[in-house]
């Protein structure tokens, strides 16, 4: 919907590919849909659901056998952006590097996007 031709809308690294590949063989499921919501201290957090039914309207991702789908809502404030997979001692997660974030909260788990992205939908 928000994309250039040729260029998918969001990227993953490898560490993002082999954990949502592998996801998505264990839950059974045609992927995992990325979104956006309300929340948290910087006013915004990511999203990231089991999908059974992929949405006519989802931005779909795919690379390597893995699938991720973008709910129609959130593709303004997503695209561009690189899914990563970190392990470290404490913690393990996907990680997010966006673009259109111009803040982030202290823990990392909220994000504020750039004002003129709400207003331009």
């Amino acid at each position: 919907m928000f994309g250039i031709p040729g260029k998918q809308a969001v990227s993953l690294t490898p560490a993002a590919v082999k954990q949502i590949a592998g996801l998505m063989s264990k839950q059974d499921t045609k992927g995992l849909r990325l979104g956006v919501k309300k929340g948290g201290c910087a006013g915004m957090e990511y999203t990231l659901d089991y999908v059974s039914e992929i949405d006519p309207l989802d931005e779909v991702v795919e690379q390597d056998g893995a699938r991720v789908m973008i709910a129609p809502m959130a593709q303004m404030f997503l695209f561009g952006t690189e899914i990563d997979y970190e392990v470290s001692l404490l913690e393990a997660g996907f990680k997010f590097r966006n673009p259109n974030v111009t803040e982030a909260c202290g823990c990392g788990e909220s994000i504020k996007f750039d004002e003129s992205l709400s207003t331009s939908a």
